[in-house]
């Protein structure tokens, strides 16, 4: 290999630079914080315990005394009931708000919705489960098939209490357990309880003036309402041919919705208040004979590197 000759670099004001990237944050902080966003709660409260995918079958409450409780049943609650089960633990429920698991994949369902980040990476339990994704960025629904699959090879099934939402969750000092309440009149008794309920559980929706006086028909992307605009998650949208509509924000969710919006709508107006890095993605196929290839033990190894 011939020697390469040494990068020659600009001179850069680097205090300037400094500078310029503090005035940009500026730009983009504002100083009510999360206060900006009205809770989905209230009023709101169907835009986070709705479920527009299944209906809420009625139950008779349940009364347990169990050694644990997960809270939460996406990848994150079925990796941890997992665990439980390699560690001989087998007194436990999985309570979900969903009525199945899968967590984000199972609410989130807009058109376009895919992952950004490496399939064989992102997706849990592949090997104990024998599955390989379809491509290296999968698409939502596959993402929400690799969750129940997870629950059906574990037999997790049996242990999930679903459509479920806690009300309560309160330390008992006199019968050293936590005491769980729930929206369907459950009164739950845990020594561990596990949190695996996400982050970004609750649907925030934009303060603006005027949003609770609004009669029109709305629905956030983590509830999508295909039978207002039709089509499924692979486009399609063959309801909003009347329709002019407007979308604020180019981040995931925005540049995955924005093509499908765009072919089904009258008129679309991308509102944008700051330009992404645009590349390509560059997704693929898996490749069978790379599959064949694989030696027990490469998805670890392809984590690691």
């Amino acid at each position: 290999m011939k020697n390469c000759a040494p990068t020659q670099t600009p001179d850069v004001d680097i205090p300037a630079l400094r500078e310029k990237y503090l005035a940009e944050r500026d730009k983009r902080l504002r100083p009510e914080g999360q206060k900006q966003y009205l809770e989905a709660d209230n009023e709101f409260a169907e835009f986070y315990e709705g479920d527009p995918h299944m209906p809420v079958v009625p139950r008779q409450p349940i009364t347990d005394d169990i050694e644990v409780v997960v809270l939460g049943g996406g990848f994150c609650g079925l990796i941890a009931a997992h665990r439980l089960q390699q560690a001989g633990v087998t007194d436990f429920r999985i309570v979900e708000l969903g009525g199945d698991f899968g967590g984000v994949w199972y609410w989130n369902r807009y058109p376009g919705i895919q992952i950004d980040s490496d399939a064989y990476c992102y997706l849990p339990l592949l090997e104990e489960t024998g599955y390989m994704p379809k491509e290296k960025y999968s698409k939502g629904d596959e993402c929400f098939e690799h969750a129940q699959r997870i629950g059906k090879h574990f037999g997790l099934y049996d242990n999930a209490i679903f459509h479920t939402l806690i009300r309560s969750l309160e330390w008992d000092d006199e019968i050293d357990r936590w005491q769980i309440r729930t929206n369907r009149g459950d009164e739950i008794r845990a020594r561990f309880v596990v949190m695996a309920q996400g982050p970004y559980n609750r649907p925030k929706l934009p303060g603006i003036p005027g949003i609770t006086d609004f009669k029109g028909h709305t629905f956030h992307t983590a509830r999508w309402d295909y039978d207002y605009t039709g089509g499924d998650l692979h486009g399609g949208l063959d309801k909003l041919a009347d329709k002019k509509i407007a979308i604020i924000g180019t981040g995931s969710s925005g540049v995955q919705a924005i093509p499908h919006l765009a072919r089904g709508a009258k008129h679309l107006t991308v509102f944008q208040r700051t330009p992404s890095y645009i590349f390509e993605r560059a997704n693929y196929p898996t490749d069978p004979e790379w599959v064949e290839s694989l030696e027990p033990g490469w998805r670890a190894a392809r984590q690691r590197n």
